[in-house]
């Protein structure tokens, strides 16, 4: 399932350059990874319940096209493969002129509570690959 969130650049997020400061974007990246979530139906707290969390262990993001104070841009987040204990989401971050200014590849694994350590993807995860 793709995802689509809309966010609008605010003055907090601008560094001394007048654009978007690059840690910002990984922030953008993770409002769009919530919003999957929650689309896709896998619950923090019913994970948690489960005695299982999700911990981001890898991305890698490729900056394309500044980004200025009032720009509208549109997070696209999707599943791109999985794995045995991880997954990893396909992001890009589109401009109002349908540029692409940003992507990454994020890897998630799955982790037990408890143990401190990746474990097997639990079903509702695997069904959404």
């Amino acid at each position: 399932m793709k995802t689509r969130l809309q966010i609008e650049v605010r003055p907090t997020e601008i560094d001394m350059l007048g654009h978007v400061n690059n840690a910002k974007y990984l922030e953008y990246l993770e409002w769009g990874r919530e919003k999957w979530y929650d689309q896709v139906g896998i619950s923090f707290a019913e994970m948690s319940k489960n005695g299982l969390a999700t911990v981001t262990v890898r991305i890698t993001i490729n900056y394309r096209k500044e980004v200025v104070l009032g720009e509208k841009l549109t997070i696209i987040t999707q599943p791109l493969r999985k794995g045995f204990k991880s997954f990893t989401l396909e992001q890009i971050i589109w401009n109002e002129q349908q540029e692409k200014v940003t992507d990454a590849e994020v890897t998630i694994a799955v982790i037990s509570l408890k143990e401190r350590r990746a474990v097997p993807l639990p079903d509702v995860i695997r069904r959404i690959f």
